[in-house]
């Protein structure tokens, strides 16, 4: 799902400018601010209420470089593919992983980790003629 444009208006003063997307107000404030505007030249965010941080100098050229520079540029943990799911442990199962460095996630994946290098190795290894297998092993001598 797209997630919808978000909406701008300029205020020259109380005097609105333009309203649209960011691109098409930072251009409409910047000719305001370069023409001489009454007031102060602000955007606001139209969802949120809060200011858009702007910078207005330069050509209009490097005004929306800059903003497309910005728009990259987001808030928070990088995206790396991570899936948040929910896991039902006992309470000493939580414990245990509270208690390791880097907290719950960062041991999950280690021990994932390990038990995959595990099974990759498990399978890479030979079977031995007449040789018993973990499995076989374990469920005592055969009986012929």
């Amino acid at each position: 799902m797209v997630a919808p444009a978000r909406c701008y208006t300029a205020f020259d003063g109380q005097r609105p400018l333009a309203s649209g997307p960011l691109r098409t107000v930072a251009l409409a404030a910047k000719t305001a601010a370069d023409g001489g505007a009454s007031g102060p030249v602000l955007i606001y965010d139209d969802t949120t209420g809060l200011v858009a941080d702007v910078d207005l100098q330069g050509s209009s050229d490097e005004v929306l470089a800059r903003l497309s520079v910005d728009q990259r540029r987001r808030r928070g943990r990088p995206r790396l593919g991570v899936v948040a799911r929910e896991v039902t442990l006992l309470p000493r199962h939580w414990d245990w992983l509270s208690a390791q460095p880097g907290g719950a996630s960062v041991a999950l994946r280690k021990l994932i980790e390990v038990s995959e290098s595990i099974e990759a190795a498990r399978r890479a290894a030979p079977i031995e003629p007449g040789g018993s297998t973990e499995q076989g092993s374990r469920r005592g001598p055969a009986s012929c």
